[in-house]
């Protein structure tokens, strides 16, 4: 949530930063203008408040020395209807107010692409040379379900579309990629936390998912209250310290979980409608950091080269990209992505965004530190994916394939495999 204290000082500034996010500069006039009536109000209300207070001690003085004061009971009624009436100004104001702001996402920060257009984004650098094949590459998809590991459409009966069975070598190949991200993390100092997968609305709101994407989950109650199923281990994750001050001496603070991540893909019809790439339910592993506002920047460049490493050490061709502000999450101030290779489709493709979202969150979940002066500050929170493991499991599938249609497993994966370094027809 933004600071609206900011918004009061620099309308200007807010517009044009806001409007590389798609906000119309109308939004922030009407904000500005609800902001100037609700201070006029409290001022209103504070000052009739002390003139009951005065009418107060002359009913009092005139009691005490026994004499009529009818006019001054009178006077203190109508003080007190008038400020019943004020409050109720206040309420509507205030829902207003907060209607607008919780509405409005993080500013792009300066050397972010300023484009409401995806293709604007920015690549910052390649990493590896993507594979020459002496055949015609198979979808991940065509190659799952050839040998054997794949099934789309026993999930489709099952469930429905965007869902999949792991079977075999499918399945320990996806618990040894998230169970090799785990252990890559922990080395690198995260602590590592198994959350719920259940959360309320109020996380929702903290991490930015509510109102405004109430369409892309699921939902459900629990003894008549609404919960969602978490969309990414984000939202238990940052929610963790959720209306907590955190001892500045821990900062900064690195943690990591694997989950589920249950997504409806509202408006996504058409989209990768075969395969990993888009699915309603998949997993992912997750990096998530608390910081002092100073430190978020260099904490950003440490969580892209996490990332990295593990696609490195994978031997999977990449590219980093820093999105157009139209195109980074409600969220964040800065996004990285790093797109995978994947031959088949002859293209790089999401595989894990990496994001600063500065006091955005904190604000919103009341997340703070106490600086040496003794003052509580908003922390900072950074959150990417490292990495989506569907999507690293499809990539693995069709960078490692062979023309008989066998798929070779990566060296740092084969010890989790117990050996096995072929996936042959199940």
């Amino acid at each position: 949530m933004l600071d609206m204290k900011l918004i009061r000082q620099q309308p200007d500034w807010v517009k044009t930063k806001l409007g590389a996010r798609g906000i119309k500069p109308e939004e922030i006039d009407e904000l500005l203008v609800l902001d100037e009536k609700r201070r006029s109000i409290i001022v209103q209300t504070e000052d009739l408040k002390a003139k009951r207070n005065q009418v107060s001690g002359e009913i009092a003085q005139k009691k005490r020395a026994k004499e009529p004061a009818d006019e001054q009971i009178k006077a203190m009624r109508a003080v007190g209807q008038e400020i019943s009436g004020l409050d109720q100004e206040l309420a509507k104001v205030d829902e207003r107010v907060k209607y607008i702001l919780v509405r409005l996402p993080n500013y792009p920060a300066d050397d972010v692409p300023m484009s409401l257009n995806e293709d604007d984004s920015r690549e910052e650098y390649k990493w590896g040379t993507p594979r020459q094949f002496d055949f015609t590459p198979k979808a991940h998809y065509e190659l799952g379900e050839a040998l054997g590991i794949l099934d789309f459409e026993r999930a489709a009966k099952v469930s429905g579309s965007r869902f999949v069975y792991y079977r075999g070598a499918g399945a320990r190949l996806e618990r040894a990629v998230y169970n090799f991200f785990l252990d890559e993390h922990y080395r690198e100092g995260y602590t590592e936390v198994i959350p719920p997968y259940l959360v309320n609305n109020d996380s929702m709101f903290g991490t930015g998912q509510f109102p405004k994407f109430t369409e892309d989950v699921y939902t459900m109650t629990n003894d008549g209250e609404p919960m969602t199923l978490i969309p990414t281990a984000e939202v238990p994750l940052v929610n963790y310290y959720r209306g907590e001050v955190i001892d500045a001496a821990k900062l900064p603070i690195s943690v990591t979980a694997l989950s589920p991540a249950f997504r409806s893909e509202a408006g996504s019809a058409g989209r990768d409608t075969r395969g990993l790439i888009r699915m309603h339910q998949f997993n992912k592993v997750e990096m998530v950091k608390f910081c002092k506002p100073e430190d978020s920047w260099t904490e950003l460049t440490n969580l892209i080269h996490d990332a990295e490493e593990l696609l490195q050490k994978l031997g999977l061709p990449y590219h980093v990209i820093t999105l157009a502000s139209g195109d980074a999450s409600f969220t964040s101030a800065k996004t990285n992505d790093l797109e995978v290779w994947l031959p088949a489709q002859d293209t790089y493709r999401e595989i894990s965004s990496c994001s600063n979202c500065t006091d955005f969150q904190a604000r919103r979940a009341g997340i703070k530190y106490r600086d040496d002066n003794g003052k509580t500050q908003f922390v900072h929170t950074l959150n990417g994916s490292g990495l989506a493991v569907g999507r690293t499991v499809a990539a693995i599938l069709e960078n490692y394939q062979n023309a008989d249609g066998t798929v070779t497993i990566p060296d740092v994966l084969v010890p989790y495999m117990q050996g096995q370094t072929v996936i042959e027809p199940e």
